[in-house]
């Protein structure tokens, strides 16, 4: 085998850059660990500035050909990408399993299907892509979304591949070409995926594939002159230095940040969905930026509520993620476990009661937490932990429901239990999330926006939203004169 060449779980993954349809190594490495185990992964290519060079060049190479392609040839080799994807979905599934340590039966059921479906959502989109003309005093507008450029595209360790190829897909498919720098605590199934597109026929250069620790590569791609378009997620901090790198050159920006989003429950809601939905909340061991971590209940209910939530939280099996049994898995990365614990051992001396959980456990798996007796303005409440703990906090009317859901510097989501429509209506109106959920949780279409408000993000992506990004929308305005008739 190859030195180049790692295998997990009986997967071959290359472990080099993927840059102009060819792999490149670096001159140096880093290790990939397993958060399951802590076993050795592999020795991934740590890219630099010049391996950035290599890949942003690539793109603006390969650019004209693809940009120029039809957009039904586009679509077919985007759909030929999701073939490839449902083709190696065990693969996919085990290899990012052992690399994040989110459950092998979520990426079976849900999320590996979910990368297909970001391939065939946004291809058939690009094929009905359009807008109808309008007039204006006998002028013809024309809209049209045309290709921008090549794309800097950064992604996270919590659902690496799903979250990349929501990025990947509508770059593509808008005609863009693309360097994708994955998280360096999951790399490895962005290497898969170089694969599959190139298997599937995408011409060389139109993905890249750059691995590297953070801003040894980050900011030679994000400060590059001829990048055209940078999409990120992941922490605020992160985000403001990229925009900063950004600013030099103007390129646009979109950022789908952090999040410390509500769960409101009324005293007239079912309280077995609340209960149901307060627990969804532990899900991917909480490495979730949508998740609702400050549940606010209202005090005729509170009571009832905690009881219920602690007895069914106390039924989750937390264990190996390759185990079908399994409901919570570890943490990503010991790094992450000492941030998490940190924040609930500080809440704990400043005078919060775990009333569940509260401690770590063995390795990087952090036990289930739910404090309470927390302030509005303490640490625990206001800043993102990222980890398996929740707060609970109570009020009293719908006034002061609303002023505790909207009183932190994010606005990334929000969800809303109630059995009154008009109470539905009247509290979504007022609170300040890109995505708002009533009675349910993490229901997502592709045709909708995503994304943040304050420090949760810039821009939406999603159905024509990614178009508005991905390309540079221009309006054509012709006059009904001054055409010569050739006939």
């Amino acid at each position: 085998m190859s030195a180049h060449l790692t295998t997990v779980a009986g997967v071959a993954v290359d472990t080099r850059h993927w840059i102009g349809g060819e792999r490149v190594a670096s001159a140096g490495t880093f290790t990939d660990v397993s958060p399951i185990d802590g076993s050795t992964l592999g020795e991934i290519a740590r890219g630099t500035a010049t391996q950035a060079a290599a890949a942003v060049s690539a793109a603006k190479a390969a650019f004209p050909g693809w940009a120029a392609t039809p957009r039904a040839e586009r679509a077919r080799i985007l759909h030929a990408i999701a073939d490839g994807v449902d083709k190696r979905l065990e693969d996919l599934a085990i290899v990012e399993t052992c690399d994040n340590g989110a459950l092998l039966r979520s990426h079976r059921r849900g999320v590996m299907p979910r990368v297909a479906h970001n391939f065939r959502f946004f291809a058939d989109w690009l094929l009905r892509l359009d807008h109808e003309d309008f007039q204006t005093r006998g002028h013809t507008n024309h809209v049209s979304w045309d290709p921008a450029g090549p794309c800097v595209l950064i992604t996270p360790w919590n659902a690496p591949l799903m979250l990349a190829t929501w990025k990947v897909a509508p770059a593509l498919a808008a005609g863009d070409t693309v360097v994708l720098k994955p998280a360096e605590w999951s790399p490895l199934t962005a290497s898969l995926l170089a694969d599959i597109a190139a298997e599937a026929g995408l011409p060389a250069g139109v993905l890249n594939v750059v691995q590297g620790y953070g801003s040894e590569i980050g900011d030679a791609l994000t400060s590059h002159p001829d990048v055209r378009r940078i999409s990120f997620t992941g922490s605020v901090p992160t985000a403001q230095r990229i925009a900063a790198s950004a600013a030099a050159n103007l390129t646009p920006l979109s950022l789908e940040l952090g999040g410390k989003s509500p769960l409101l429950v009324f005293a007239d809601a079912d309280l077995d969905l609340a209960v149901d939905l307060a627990v969804e909340q532990y899900d991917n061991a909480g490495q979730v930026c949508l998740a609702a971590t400050r549940i606010l209940v209202e005090d005729a209910v509170a009571e009832e509520f905690t009881a219920r939530f602690t007895e069914k939280a106390a039924r989750l099996k937390q264990g190996d993620p390759r185990d079908e049994a399994t409901d919570i898995g570890p943490n990503i990365h010991p790094r992450q476990v000492e941030k998490i614990d940190g924040f609930v051992r500080r809440a704990l001396a400043a005078g919060a009661r775990a009333v569940v959980g509260g401690h770590r456990g063995d390795g990087l798996y952090y036990a289930p937490t739910l404090l309470t007796d927390v302030a509005q303005d303490a640490e625990i409440v206001q800043e993102e932990v990222f980890g398996p703990v929740l707060t609970l906090q109570t009020f009293t009317t719908e006034e002061e429901a609303v002023r505790l859901a909207n009183d932190t510097r994010f606005g990334l989501a929000a969800t809303v239990a109630t059995g009154d429509r008009e109470r539905a209506e009247r509290v979504t109106a007022q609170l300040v999330a890109g995505t708002v959920w009533v009675n349910c949780f993490f229901v997502r279409d592709l045709q909708a926006p995503f994304g943040g408000s304050r420090q949760s993000g810039v821009g939406r992506e999603g159905g024509t939203w990614s178009f508005d990004f991905y390309c540079d929308v221009k309006n054509t305005v012709t006059a009904p004169k001054g055409f010569k008739d050739h006939g």
